[in-house]
């Protein structure tokens, strides 16, 4: 359904795309924003519903918008002055975020493989780590006070369409020792030259098989100690070359492919012994 063209940048339907472009909760009604065709074609794909898409006058609507939505045409200066990025695509989106239960996305029974981002700050680093979630195969993802928002539109845009697949969950201090006494296994990772308590051990050396939480902490600061408190081990990341750390989402990376790596090892072994 196609809505008459958008000349103002004054006009409330702009006014909601800019709000949520800027994190504006009362001017966005709650929905989120995300601008270019890609990203627009994998909330589709992944079953998100949009609410309204915007479409510079000068460029066509993609044929595989749904038809129940609605499209809005708007001047591309006018649009441009809407959105986040520097270099404008001419397309964006409104649409209503996923919403998971903790309860069901993550049960320990299941053995799942998660990852908890204790107060990432960086919206690029989280996005980052959705992605890499999703592809090494876990289950969710774990955010805790003072970690960015999953739905900023950067994060989402660093994430690949993969915030609109892989659940992410805001969780306290409670859940995760909930989580803790149910059977999931929190690992910290820490640097290697940490001196606090026993040293961590290398990540090959670890157990990441079974019902593990892989935890990262701030870019600046590492994990705090209240969330630290929470880990029944720290693991690390071995590194020859004379670097002190690495970027947290280069490290959860990391630590999720050898997490991966492990797990697909043990069902290959468990494969091999029933055939």
């Amino acid at each position: 359904m196609c809505a008459a063209g958008i000349t103002s940048r004054t006009n409330p339907q702009l006014k909601q795309l800019r709000g949520a472009f800027t994190g504006n909760a009362r001017l966005s009604g709650g929905l989120v924003a995300v601008e270019g065709e890609n990203l627009l074609f994998e909330a589709v794909r992944s079953g998100v519903m949009l609410e309204r898409v915007f479409v510079a006058e000068d460029r066509s609507t993609p044929e595989w918008l749904p038809s129940a939505v609605e499209v809005v045409e708007v001047e591309r200066e006018v649009l441009a002055s809407a959105v986040d990025t520097l270099s404008p695509q001419g397309i964006a989106g409104l649409l209503r975020a996923p919403e998971w239960r903790l309860q069901e996305v993550c049960r320990p029974e299941a053995e799942p493989l998660v990852l908890i981002a204790a107060g990432l700050q960086d919206p690029g680093n989280l996005g980052t780590l959705v992605r890499s979630a999703e592809a090494f195969g876990a289950a969710c993802v774990l955010t805790t006070a003072g970690t960015v928002s999953s739905w900023s539109p950067k994060t989402v845009r660093a994430s690949a369409g993969s915030a609109f697949r892989l659940p992410v969950v805001r969780v306290t201090a409670d859940d995760l020792v909930n989580l803790s006494c149910r059977g999931l296994r929190i690992l910290a990772a820490v640097a290697e030259d940490s001196r606090e308590g026993a040293p961590p051990v290398p990540a090959a050396d670890a157990d990441l098989t079974g019902a593990r939480a892989l935890m990262i902490g701030n870019e600046g600061s590492g994990i705090t100690d209240q969330w630290l408190s929470l880990a029944a081990g720290r693991i690390t990341i071995v590194m020859p070359g004379p670097v002190e750390s690495l970027n947290a989402a280069i490290a959860g990376s990391l630590l999720l492919y050898e997490a991966a790596r492990q797990r697909a090892r043990v069902a290959d072994h468990l494969s091999k012994e029933n055939a």
